[in-house]
């Protein structure tokens, strides 16, 4: 898994985990854009039964600038894990600058309502020094 997979956080049991790749086909450096695919598993090792409501994401740019994202789910989604199981997607990340970085968390609830907070893990987003 972790030759796939370059970031990873656990948080009570479920673990995100994250590879990150530039496509350098969506970006235009010229115009000043920079384009970052991601795939994202989440893996239930807990014993309950738990949905996704919300992302949280802090994306940040090699100028410092932070952009805060919210919203329901993921990817139109608000997947169901039992115990023992995962759900993968794939998104997308545009920055003005070759550089930056994103982590979060997603907030899950329970069987009973109550809510979760599961980090997502810090990861860097650097285009090859070609690309720049």
């Amino acid at each position: 898994m972790k030759e796939l997979f370059q970031h990873a956080a656990t948080t009570e049991g479920v673990t995100v985990r994250v590879a990150v790749n530039f496509l350098p086909e969506q970006s235009q450096p010229e115009a000043g854009k920079w384009f970052w695919v991601y795939h994202i598993r989440i893996e239930n090792g807990s014993d309950e039964t738990l949905q996704l409501r919300t992302r949280h994401w802090r994306i940040t740019d090699a100028r410092g600038m932070v952009n805060h994202v919210d919203g329901e789910g993921v990817v139109g989604e608000q997947p169901v894990l039992a115990p023992g199981k995962s759900h993968d997607y794939v998104s997308g990340c545009p920055l003005a600058t070759p550089h930056g970085t994103m982590e979060g968390f997603y907030t899950f609830t329970d069987e009973g309502g109550e809510p979760l907070e599961v980090r997502i893990p810090f990861f860097p987003l650097a285009a090859p020094a070609e690309a720049n």
